[in-house]
């Protein structure tokens, strides 16, 4: 007979199987053997999907970071700055850690509006000026194809979890410190 071992890892299932000792007494040297190919079989199984990385963390490990200071609260940004990167943007991330979000960086100012498809999150999304001035902000729901424009050229558009600016009371005309140059 055969006893199972199921692991499940993000990138696949792995299955193992190692003979056990069903109608007969085992005997230690049995045991440990059964024991060592059991524990053998898991740390190859924890090694090999170990050194493959998931998909959201090695994107925004790629990206450039900064830490963007809003009054009291900081957010810490990844920078979406080429056409590919901005087009992607937070697409198929299923969490974010607290404080955390994307800003898009354009070469110029533009009205570019913004989507939440393949976007399971939902955001809250601030436009901002070249001089750094919060224009307006929007609440945008998950996977949803409603385009959220700024009400004035923009420079910057900077995405955090919804309700995040509500929370350090963030509003319209405000002031954000530290913006990459484009």
């Amino acid at each position: 007979m055969f006893k199972h071992l199921i692991v499940k890892r993000p990138f696949g299932l792995f299955f193992f199987a190692f003979q056990g000792g069903v109608g007969r007494p085992a005997t230690r040297r049995h045991t440990r053997a059964r024991q060592a190919a059991c524990a053998a079989a898991c740390l190859v199984a924890g090694l090999m999907t170990s050194l493959v990385p998931s998909p959201a963390p090695a994107q925004a490990r790629l990206l450039p970071t900064a830490s963007l200071s809003l009054g009291a609260a900081t957010a810490h940004v990844e920078i979406a700055a080429t056409p590919e990167v901005r087009n992607r943007g937070l697409m198929f991330r299923e969490s974010l850690p607290p404080d955390h979000g994307m800003l898009f960086v354009f070469e110029q100012e533009t009205a570019q509006c913004f989507w939440m498809k393949n976007t399971p999150l939902p955001l809250s999304i601030a436009f901002i000026d070249a001089r750094g001035r919060i224009i307006n902000m929007r609440d945008m729901q998950p996977h949803s194809e409603a385009t959220h424009c700024p009400a004035g050229p923009m420079r910057y558009a900077l995405e955090m979890p919804r309700g995040w600016f509500l929370q350090y009371g963030i509003e319209p005309g405000q002031q954000v410190e530290g913006l990459p140059s484009p």
